[in-house]
């Protein structure tokens, strides 16, 4: 019995306990509740004094700046201004330098343009230039018919006249006839013969290897066959009064550099038998010591003549101003004659007649 009441009262007791412990946390609680709530609304209190102050205080802050940011926007707005005017005046600078820019442009495009045209246009001259010269090379006549042009056009530009320097295609006395004839001093001539063998010249660049080193010798030989050719005409004929040599006319300096340059010994062959190779350049400086050797013998020759007629004229020129002297001296004495009569007669004739002109004055008479 008595343990169950202990144990009773023990229950007891913990349940008081532990209602009491309960009522104590439920108050506590409550009154962290209430203590929570308190904070809460001084924490608000505080909060929006303090808010309002803050606002205040941002807006002041806000005012003062704004108005500092309105200055400083202000100053910039002018530099920016001053900034815009010059970017405007480099604008219109930059426009105008484009526009010019533009029109050199269209110039410049149009120049450009021409001259490709000119380009074209001297191309097509010269394709049609190469396609002449390549039938001219394919065809002995026309060879030939080129050849002289090409030596006229070097004698015209040497200064030479037809028939007062040179003769085209005029036949000797023995039956030759070269293409040209050029009269020396001293009733001398020379003689020129252009048609020149280029067929094997051609071939060689037409092929290759071992038939091209057959080409270069086949020409190399008609070369040499040509010289002795021209020297076998009787171009050279002192009967005739040409000089000891010949000139044969190769019509393109590619040639005559290319007979030098894989063959000297040519030159000596042609040489040897009289006959002088000439290129384009080689004829003109040819044509152009020629002709001033015939001004320069010419002009000699003539001297003589005309130191004689100097003298004759001296001769004459002399006795005109020994004749106009002795006419001078008689001059000189009608002149005295003429002032003896003017004063020295006159004055003597005039005393007489003053006297007489005195007596008539003294008798009273009248002249009617």
């Amino acid at each position: 019995m008595t343990y169950l009441f202990a144990a009773i009262t023990f229950i007891v007791g913990c349940i008081c306990g532990f209602a009491a412990a309960y009522l104590l946390r439920r108050r506590e609680q409550e009154m962290e509740e209430g203590l929570k709530n308190v904070f809460a609304q001084v924490s608000m209190d505080s909060l929006s004094r303090n808010s309002e102050e803050f606002i205040r205080l941002a807006k002041v802050t806000l005012d003062a700046k704004t108005g500092e940011g309105e200055r400083q926007l202000e100053g910039k707005k002018e530099l920016i201004d001053a900034q815009l005017v010059n970017m405007k005046e480099s604008l219109e600078k930059l426009q105008v330098f484009m526009n010019s820019l533009e029109k050199d442009r269209e110039s410049k495009f149009a120049e450009i343009s021409e001259q490709i045209k000119g380009t074209v246009r001297q191309t097509e001259r010269l394709t049609d230039v190469a396609n002449d010269l390549n039938r001219a090379l394919s065809s002995s006549a026309e060879r030939g018919r080129w050849g002289e042009r090409m030596a006229l056009d070097i004698i015209r530009a040497a200064g030479m006249i037809e028939t007062v320097n040179y003769k085209e295609q005029q036949t000797m006395k023995n039956g030759s006839r070269p293409d040209f004839t050029f009269f020396m001093p001293k009733g001398m001539v020379l003689n020129m013969d252009v048609k020149f063998p280029l067929d094997n010249y051609v071939r060689y660049y037409q092929t290759e290897g071992t038939e091209r080193d057959a080409c270069l010798k086949l020409f190399i030989k008609d070369v040499k066959t040509k010289i002795k050719d021209v020297k076998d005409r009787g171009y050279v004929d002192r009967g005739e009064n040409t000089l000891d040599v010949v000139l044969l006319f190769i019509p393109n300096e590619s040639v005559y550099e290319f007979i030098y340059e894989n063959d000297d010994t040519v030159m000596d062959f042609a040489l040897s038998n009289g006959v002088v190779l000439t290129s384009p350049m080689s004829l003109f400086a040819v044509l152009a010591v020629v002709r001033q050797s015939v001004e320069n013998f010419a002009f000699e020759s003539t001297s003589a003549d005309m130191l004689k007629l100097f003298s004759e004229f001296y001769k004459q020129w002399r006795m005109f101003t020994d004749k106009f002297e002795t006419l001078g001296k008689r001059i000189d004495d009608v002149k005295k004659e003429f002032e003896a009569l003017t004063t020295t007669r006159t004055k003597q004739l005039e005393r007489p007649l003053e006297k007489i002109d005195s007596l008539r004055k003294e008798k009273g008479l009248e002249i009617e």
